[in-house]
């Protein structure tokens, strides 16, 4: 190759270079402004179905945000054993979300041997504190009564969400008068699973804590580290250093009152994350760094009778 050969070759592979670059950071932007639908194409196009199967998509209220989907493996054959179910809330600021552009949460949990079934909740200004906590736990009651036709144990079901989505099922797992009312009892779910949490918020300072809890007589009640108790389920608390939507010490101090109290919390700060981090990473392309993915996945299979889960607070 002639020396004009090799620059334009280098110069050739400089434009692709820079092509790449731009188009990861448009995908970063477009990600941080349209946020999970934008995420949910790219895991589709990037990662693939991954044999990834939606089986059912229902309701469980005359709110349309009240919804239900089921995943599991595309193959009848792998649900015949019942798989271990996580249910995940996304999030949204309690006013905005939808759990069909979310489905790239099944195709990262899915194949690491779930059911996985995504709920949505009533949001605002349609309702207001307590109407998450109560359509969280009806959504429950019918996964538990219901997930055994899609090859999911309703014996072994752990919760987890995102943001707004964490504080619901964490608050749901904690104050147990919110499954007590679905004739459940919050200590048989298996854990729960939160990423970038808000679980000590009040003072209410923001637009979104005011319109969703704000009316609220007793605004302390509504607040998960106000609802510690010693005997609830494992929780694996999640969250980015850098977040600055929600900050990290709401799951560090929840972590840490949980372990006084006599439960068991893992936390597990990520010291580059921002708010959005934990929740991109179990999208692909950016599921390649498996950080957050096997502690997801791993969580509820540690917990088993004879083995006490590990606590740790930071």
């Amino acid at each position: 190759m002639t020396g004009k050969n090799k620059r334009m070759a280098l110069w050739a592979l400089g434009i692709v270079a820079l092509l790449v670059l731009a188009g990861w950071l448009a995908l970063q932007w477009a990600i941080s402004n349209n946020g999970p639908a934008v995420l949910n194409a790219a895991d589709r196009i990037t990662g693939g179905a991954r044999s990834v199967e939606q089986l059912h998509k229902t309701t469980y209220g005359d709110d349309p945000a009240q919804k239900i989907i089921v995943f599991g493996p595309d193959d009848e054959a792998a649900r015949a054993d019942k798989r271990p179910v996580i249910i995940f809330a996304h999030g949204g600021s309690w006013s905005w979300g939808d759990p069909d552009d979310y489905t790239f949460i099944a195709r990262a949990l899915v194949p690491e041997g779930y059911t996985v079934v995504l709920i949505g909740y009533r949001l605002y200004p349609a309702a207001k504190f307590p109407a998450m906590l109560q359509d969280t736990a009806s959504a429950i009651a019918w996964v538990k009564a219901n997930i055994a036709k899609h090859g999911g144990d309703p014996d072994r079901i752990s919760l987890a969400g995102h943001s707004a989505g964490a504080y619901n099922v964490v608050m749901t797992a904690l104050d147990k008068q919110w499954l007590a009312a679905e004739g459940l009892d919050a200590n048989d779910l298996t854990s729960v699973i939160g990423l970038a949490g808000p679980y000590d918020f009040y003072p209410f300072d923001s637009e979104s804590t005011v319109n969703s809890f704000g009316d609220t007589p007793d605004p302390q009640a509504t607040q998960p580290i106000n609802a510690v108790r010693g005997d609830a389920p494992p929780m694996l608390l999640i969250h980015g250093d850098k977040d600055t939507l929600v900050r990290p010490r709401n799951s560090r101090v929840l972590a840490e009152a949980i372990t006084k109290a006599g439960g068991k919390a893992l936390h597990l700060p990520h010291p580059e994350m921002d708010h959005n981090h934990p929740l991109m990473m179990l999208a692909s392309p950016y599921r390649s760094n498996t950080a957050v993915l096997d502690a997801i996945a791993g969580f509820p299979k540690a917990l088993k009778p004879s083995v006490p889960v590990q606590d740790e607070s930071r």
